[in-house]
């Protein structure tokens, strides 16, 4: 399930620029598909826009019923009907989404301690100071078997004694659900930690539930800003 609306806060209409020939969100459906790990792949929108542009090229779209604060309770709707068991969200200005990337985040459902998983997510290293205090880039710490504690806007941990090594990572916006989670989670009422941070996920943590992190190394670019466009059109342009 790939969440898309239309008036994005940040950067208005971005699902919708020019990416290479294609729309933002059209190249992130195809990448999603191109890596053959799903049954069905759908754009879930309440952007007619966004919804006539997926169909032209072929592909699957669901127009939401309701209004929706955030993606997460989009995909609920879209998926309360649907006979699945782990459902993945890919947001839809994640247009680089590889195999690699879905593939191991898919597997910890396989792993020894499925059991307690609600959600899984990804996190990669940051290096670059100008990337760790950009509030676009949203940072999370884990405990020693890689589950969520919180996820920040702000630098996170505080890095009091530099000599001590810490790894600063950034949060990738890709999330398997077990269906179950995700239909809670339309439930919950908004958390105050969720209203200041305007990160959807730490609503989960508010309530209880589990969140593994899967390490990867792997450049994310998502298309938060202009800027970040202009970076993706580069990396297309040199394919």
């Amino acid at each position: 399930m790939i969440p898309a609306r239309y008036a994005a806060s940040r950067f208005p209409g971005k699902m919708m620029k020019d990416l290479a020939g294609k729309p933002v969100i059209v190249r992130t459906y195809e990448s999603v598909v191109a890596t053959k790990l799903f049954d069905e792949v759908y754009v879930v929108t309440d952007s007619d826009v966004i919804y006539k542009a997926i169909e032209a090229e072929g592909g699957k779209a669901i127009m939401s019923v309701k209004e929706h604060e955030c993606g997460s309770d989009r995909i609920a709707e879209a998926v309360a009907s649907l006979d699945v068991d782990v459902v993945v969200n890919v947001q839809g200005d994640e247009p680089f989404t590889s195999r690699e990337d879905l593939a191991p985040v898919l597997d910890v459902f396989y792993g020894d301690d499925a059991s307690q998983i609600d959600l899984a997510s990804v996190m990669m290293p940051m290096k670059e100071e100008q990337e760790i205090v950009n509030p676009n880039n949203v940072k999370v710490i884990v405990d020693n078997f890689d589950f969520a504690l919180y996820f920040s806007r702000s630098p996170l941990p505080y890095v009091r004694d530099n000599e001590v090594g810490i790894i600063t990572y950034k949060h990738k916006g890709i999330y398997a659900f077990r269906k179950q989670a995700i239909l809670d989670f339309a439930s919950m009422h908004m958390t105050p930690l969720e209203k200041a941070e305007k990160i959807e996920c730490i609503r989960f943590l508010e309530y209880g539930k589990k969140i593994k992190m899967v390490r990867s190394s792997r450049l994310a670019i998502g298309i938060d800003t202009p800027e970040d466009l202009e970076k993706a059109i580069k990396i297309y342009s040199n394919k």
